[in-house]
């Protein structure tokens, strides 16, 4: 649990000295969700506007008037409105795997990442992240179908039994099963991320691999810390709900407005937080030492400078001047 503790405390710590990531993610999110409903807005607009039935959708929700109006022949084609949502969608998470190497470079910088260096990494492994999500999708939407197939065949064996409570346990056991699956195939893609943009990989099956050997290794720390910061985000959401049906009048547009946007904010942070922690268990477990070697010091001998040999100076007698 200290060591959960660790990865937990230091990735929240990671995100605390860069709030700013997440609130970037959350007008980019705000501004694609605006304009993937505005098509929604102008169709029921068009209906709303002049009936007498929108005061049960203004002061409240009712699911027949909505009903009703989508099966309305002037309301158009329901698709007219999905599709503007859902190329939106896929337009947020381009923009993720464009922006989220800055953001874990960021988390593994120990000083505030300049603009440059953000862009630079977004940049250099846009297409290794495209990559990843491409054989992340290969992976989890065949599983995901897979482990909900065999819940409902669980299920269907379950109802079958005289045990009344069997039914209700099965339910139960197979969504936390289905969840811890999921959650270790989602650590071990965040460590292959982490991996390709810290350690400049070009080869993403190099960091597939290294992200497979290291989550299974350390199962059990790292799926405790995810388990730890999930529990954080069903409680915003919990709590989030709760405030909204107990201070939130029906018929406040602006306060349901403020109160869920302040709810899909607070959301944003557990998803990051486990950003943070397989940052931390990066730097701390995959990162190769480096090789230093030992000094030996040499011993500097002075080189030895001999001294110049005078010769002796021998006097000279002058000859003796003679006359002529």
């Amino acid at each position: 649990m200290s060591n959960n503790q660790g990865l937990v405390n230091s990735g929240l710590g990671m995100v605390l000295r860069n709030k700013r990531y997440i609130v970037w993610f959350y007008l980019l999110n705000v501004l694609l969700a605006l304009f993937g409903t505005v098509a929604f807005v102008n169709q029921a607009g068009t209906i709303l506007d002049h009936s007498l039935q929108a005061d049960r959708v203004l002061h409240g929700f009712d699911i027949a008037v909505l009903a009703e109006m989508l099966m309305r022949p002037e309301f158009g084609p329901t698709i007219a409105s999905r599709l503007p949502a859902m190329l939106f969608a896929l337009l947020f998470m381009f923009s993720t795997a464009l922006f989220l190497p800055g953001v874990l470079q960021g988390y593994a910088s120990t000083y505030r990442l300049p603009r440059e260096d953000f862009f630079r990494a977004c940049g250099r492994n846009l297409w290794r992240f495209i990559r990843l999500l491409l054989i992340a999708g290969i992976v989890m939407i065949p599983l995901t179908i897979a482990l909900f197939s065999l819940h409902g065949w669980l299920e269907k064996l379950a109802a079958e039994s005289t045990n009344e409570l069997l039914l209700p346990e099965v339910q139960f056991a197979g969504l936390v099963v289905i969840f811890l699956v999921m959650a270790v195939v989602r650590i071990w893609f965040d460590l292959a991320q982490v991996d390709v943009v810290l350690s400049d990989q070009r080869a993403v099956r190099k960091s597939l691999g290294a992200g497979f050997r290291q989550a299974w290794r350390n199962l059990g720390r790292l799926l405790g810390s995810y388990v730890i910061t999930t529990i954080v985000a069903a409680v915003v959401l919990v709590a989030g709900l709760w405030a909204w049906l107990k201070f939130v009048p029906s018929a406040s547009v602006v306060g349901a407005f403020v109160l869920s946007q302040l709810t899909l904010l607070l959301l944003l942070i557990p998803r990051f937080w486990q950003r943070g922690i397989v940052v931390n268990y990066y730097l701390k477990n995959m990162v190769e030492p480096i090789a230093v070697q030992p000094f030996t010091p040499v011993a500097i001998v002075a080189p030895v400078v001999s001294e110049p040999v005078l010769a002796p100076v021998i006097p000279v007698t002058p000859p003796e001047a003679t006359g002529s």
